[in-house]
């Protein structure tokens, strides 16, 4: 069975994490569909943007599968996972069509990070989310940290990721990082708020979208992200984070 699915809904693309049994946690395949969507909708012109979700409603993602990275001990083995993440969530954050998290449940750790490096957030309300990463004593590894901190106000961010809890969407769209909230999320929402958007030629979101893309590479985004990989990789390797893994693995059994 796959680890994700992607369809078409109107002029749309839809991937979705089909974990549900995971939490919906990121295995290198759903690594690999990621990278297949992002370049079919760059690629393909009838298609104006990309909604990410999960399956269920219990989870949005809850970032890294860890029993499939639990093997992963040195800081090169945690850099060949992290750095194929980050370069990811880089191409997903540099598309050029607008792209929408659709959060459908909880969002912790690698979870936030790919909700983060799309351009919109819409939630259901009353879910979770938070870059939980230092209760593994690890820093955000995909280059969440570098993302988030583009998006909001620097001590906001740095309160959200220093704190490593989870927090309410409705405490979220206060701080900017959720830009919608509904009482039930689903691609009817999704066309909802996407409508004014919907409006425009896909050419003119392209153009918008590049002079944001044009301010992150002045800025050196890639090489921001590349950073915090380097350092989560060291942290990864530490005894530390080791003992806080196999503690969380067993208390989940």
């Amino acid at each position: 069975m796959s680890s994700y699915s992607i369809h078409k809904e109107e002029n749309l693309l839809v991937f979705m994490i089909t974990r549900e049994h995971k939490r919906n946690a990121i295995n290198y395949e759903v690594m690999d569909g990621l990278l297949k969507v992002i370049k079919m909708t760059k690629q393909e012109a009838n298609i104006k943007g990309l909604v990410i979700t999960g399956e269920g409603e219990s989870a949005f993602c809850s970032g890294g599968d860890l029993s499939a990275f639990q093997n992963l001990i040195t800081a090169e083995d945690a850099y060949n996972m992290l750095s194929k993440m980050s370069k990811i969530l880089y191409k997903l954050t540099t598309l050029n069509k607008p792209t929408i998290a659709l959060i459908n449940g909880t969002a912790v750790g690698g979870g936030c990070e790919l909700a983060t490096a799309c351009d919109f957030r819409i939630a259901k309300k009353g879910t979770k989310m938070g870059f939980i990463q230092g209760t593994l004593a690890i820093t955000t590894g995909w280059g969440g940290g570098s993302l988030l901190l583009e998006k909001l106000e620097n001590e906001v961010a740095l309160k959200l990721l220093m704190e490593a809890r989870p927090l309410p969407a409705e405490d979220l769209y206060n701080k900017g990082f959720i830009h919608a909230i509904y009482d039930q999320v689903s691609m009817e929402v999704v066309q909802q708020f996407f409508a004014n958007i919907n409006r425009i030629h896909t050419n003119v979101l392209s153009a918008y979208k590049e002079i944001l893309v044009r301010k992150w590479k002045v800025t050196q985004l890639e090489k921001r992200m590349e950073e915090e990989v380097r350092t989560c990789s060291t942290l990864w390797s530490m005894e530390s984070h080791h003992q806080a893994v196999n503690k969380f693995l067993t208390k989940n059994k």
